[in-house]
């Protein structure tokens, strides 16, 4: 955990709202999942936190990436990667993604039937199963129920790993990801009962991929029991995909107080807010937020960013020391989904972002100007002129 006044130190010199992230709870969520699940290959979800810094030193810790676009493809390429250490996933890849897929060798996970004609000639393949199941996380982070875009059927799932076959492809094995920030280890059991029962059509594996989704408090010695156990059943090597896990402790928002407001709740106004960490607007994320600065009166607060959007919270009734304005707040378990979801909205420049190596600072995004937000817009030029 990065001390107080090392937080007070970075705000001081980048400014805020500023990422910043903590390199050893990086180096020690990175340990948990290895310690729990043995000897399985971990590939991290880039979408989590997608800073070339952060991937920079997972891929020199052995970690391999797993891609939802060409973009994050081309983030893997520019740190190094190829071959085995990238899975392509995705419900609806572009020609561009296929591609290159293929030149970097990467295995791809195929999520519809359709996808084994569209696959490059002799292709490594994963087939992405939808267990049908209801878990426990908001509704818009569950990517296994029944009614969710991703993943075949368990029915479907034999004869897709038959089709790759007949197509000439390297039809490795299965893929499940039920959804991101599961709370309850069950069901992550129930996922993997559903694959176990597909083991008498499928017969061994190379490999059984079991995704990620764990909370960050999850029980994941438990979970990882279950997988290896699934793993097994199938002769199957274990592959994970940790996101969030891997990088939400590891980051936090700063932000500084810009005043206060009473109007039918007592506002405390910050400026962070949607643009900066969009989870608690997009689907009700609760971060933990500590104040900075020392006082005796306390009082409960709404920390409230400066859109012009009545959903612009970061944290409801929130207890905290009497503010002033320049104060600074510290909000939590914001090294994933907190950058990489970040936007320009309102012509809000992006963050900056820096990493704490336990001695020094590092900035390793700096922050964006107006400029850069308007950089690729195209001005006519009699607007130029006038």
């Amino acid at each position: 955990m990065i001390a107080r006044p090392d937080l007070l130190t970075a705000a001081e010199r980048f400014g805020t709202p500023l990422y910043v992230y903590d390199a050893a709870e990086l180096d020690a969520a990175l340990s948990r999942v290895r310690a729990a699940f043995g000897g399985a290959r971990v590939y991290y979800a880039i979408k989590a936190n997608p800073n070339l810094t952060l991937l920079g030193r997972l891929r020199a810790a052995g970690v391999g990436f797993e891609c939802v676009s060409a973009g994050e493809i081309a983030r893997a390429e520019q740190v190094g990667m190829t071959g085995d250490e990238v899975l392509i996933n995705g419900p609806a890849k572009s020609a561009g993604e296929y591609a290159a897929g293929a030149r970097l060798g990467a295995t791809f996970v195929v999520d519809r039937e359709e996808e084994v004609g569209l696959l490059p000639p002799g292709s490594r393949a994963l087939v992405r199963v939808n267990p049908a199941l209801s878990v426990s996380t908001h509704d818009h982070l569950a990517t296994g129920a029944a009614d969710s875009k991703f993943g075949v059927t368990p029915a479907q799932a034999p004869g897709v790993l038959e089709a790759l076959r007949a197509a000439g492809h390297d039809a490795r094995g299965l893929h499940v990801h039920i959804g991101s920030a599961i709370r309850d280890a069950s069901d992550f059991s129930a996922a993997f009962a559903r694959l176990a029962e597909l083991h008498a059509q499928t017969g061994d594996l190379e490999v059984l991929d079991v995704g990620g989704g764990w909370g960050v408090d999850a029980d994941l010695p438990g979970i990882a029991r279950e997988a290896r156990t699934a793993a097994s059943a199938f002769g199957a090597r274990l592959w994970v995909e940790p996101g969030r896990y891997l990088v939400a402790r590891a980051g936090t928002l700063l932000t500084r107080v810009v005043g206060t407001k009473r109007t039918g709740r007592n506002f405390l106004l910050t400026d962070a807010g949607m643009t900066e960490l969009l989870r608690p607007m997009l689907y009700g994320a609760e971060h933990p937020v500590t104040a900075l600065w020392n006082g005796d009166e306390e009082g409960t607060w709404d920390v409230a960013g400066p859109a012009c959007e009545s959903g612009d919270l970061l944290a409801r009734n929130v207890r905290l020391p009497s503010p002033t304005p320049g104060d600074l707040l510290a909000v939590g378990q914001a090294g994933a989904y907190g950058a990489s979801m970040s936007s320009a909205y309102l012509t809000r420049p992006r963050p900056a972002e820096a990493l704490w190596d336990g001695q020094d600072w590092t900035l390793i995004r700096r922050r964006e100007t107006p400029q850069d937000v308007w950089a690729a817009e195209i001005v006519p030029t009699a607007a130029r002129q006038s």
